[in-house]
């Protein structure tokens, strides 16, 4: 059974009307990204920055997996998939899709402010305040913020090396060490780029780009791969 690896960042999830930080000259939903997503920004103000993940993550609950998570999940009949996510949303598992990689954490989760490595399940939507880890610390949002080491990438540079096939969806390889990652398939391996705004990217052998949007792209490319 042949290794698929997917790469998804914030396009396959825009399309189910989440936004993100990108979207709008480095603010997101109206706030400075330094002040909502820093180590510094939650020692400053952590009521403010516990209320914007809170809200953040009402969303995220309230949206709803579109075809492009549908598909991905539909490629498991066949293959052996891998999904590494950017996003912090649980929409890939919400369609069914069964391994996936949250480089940056998952907003559904919640984490201790002191140890990252301890983390819990949330009831409902809300982490709030004076709720506290096994070890006497303030839960916060089980997300990575800028500044904090992604713990995830070794891990997920280790799974691209495996790929027999690899897809690229909704990223503009922006965020580093995410982008990274493509560095790490093999130049025999072909590569899927599937975005309206295909990236440059400086890598060897074959790349497929797929100028559409993931609900679009996906579903076709998904439909050829189960055909082979």
């Amino acid at each position: 059974m042949k290794n698929i690896v997917i790469l998804t960042g914030a396009g396959i999830s825009a399309e189910s009307g989440l936004k993100t930080f990108r979207d709008s000259d480095g603010l997101w939903e109206g706030y400075n990204i330094q002040d909502v997503a820093t180590p510094e920004a939650w020692e400053h103000n952590p009521v403010m920055v516990q209320q914007f993940y809170n809200e953040r993550r009402k969303t995220v609950l309230e949206a709803k997996p579109n075809a492009a998570h549908y598909a991905l999940a539909a490629l498991e009949e066949k293959y052996k998939v891998t999904i590494i996510t950017q996003n912090i949303d649980d929409l890939h598992e919400r369609a069914g899709s069964s391994t996936v990689v949250h480089l940056h954490g998952i907003i559904t989760r919640s984490q201790s402010s002191i140890n990252p490595e301890l983390t819990y399940p949330i009831d409902g939507w809300e982490i709030k305040m004076g709720e506290l880890c096994e070890l006497g610390s303030q839960l916060r949002a089980h997300v990575v913020w800028f500044g904090e080491p992604v713990p995830m990438i070794e891990h997920a540079a280790m799974i691209c090396t495996s790929a027999d096939i690899f897809i690229l969806i909704g990223s503009s390889l922006a965020v580093y060490p995410a982008a990274g990652l493509i560095g790490y398939v093999d130049r025999d391996v072909p590569k899927y780029l599937i975005d309206p705004n295909i990236p440059s990217v400086n890598v060897r052998g074959e790349v497929i780009k797929i100028r559409e949007k993931a609900t679009i792209g996906v579903p076709a490319l998904v439909n050829e791969l189960l055909k082979d």
